[in-house]
């Protein structure tokens, strides 16, 4: 089977909507920044309502197999990988 590639947009959006839901607000009152970083791996900061709030790479990947199941309508438990493209951000491999 394809491999499906998320684009940076795409995790951010999955973030997003993954945030509304947990704390019951609109998905574009949600702001979101992806990390890598060498020792801790990736992450990303979510900001609503003026507070932050640090989500790990788990957090990242159940928003997007959230993303995959609702939007996408792909199989949410398939493999996911995230990856650190220096043109394209970071974005998430699907096989």
């Amino acid at each position: 089977m394809e491999k499906l590639i998320l684009s940076e947009q795409d995790i951010i959006n999955a973030l997003c909507v993954y945030i509304s839901r947990k704390k019951q607000i609109k998905p574009e009152d949600v702001e979101i920044e992806l990390m890598y970083d060498d020792d801790y791996g990736y992450s990303a900061e979510a900001y609503t309502g003026g507070r932050k709030q640090v989500l790990i790479t788990a957090n990242i990947i159940e928003a997007i197999r959230l993303w995959l199941d609702e939007f996408l309508y792909r199989d949410p438990y398939a493999g996911i990988r995230l990856i650190l493209d220096d043109d394209k951000g970071i974005i998430a491999e699907i096989n």
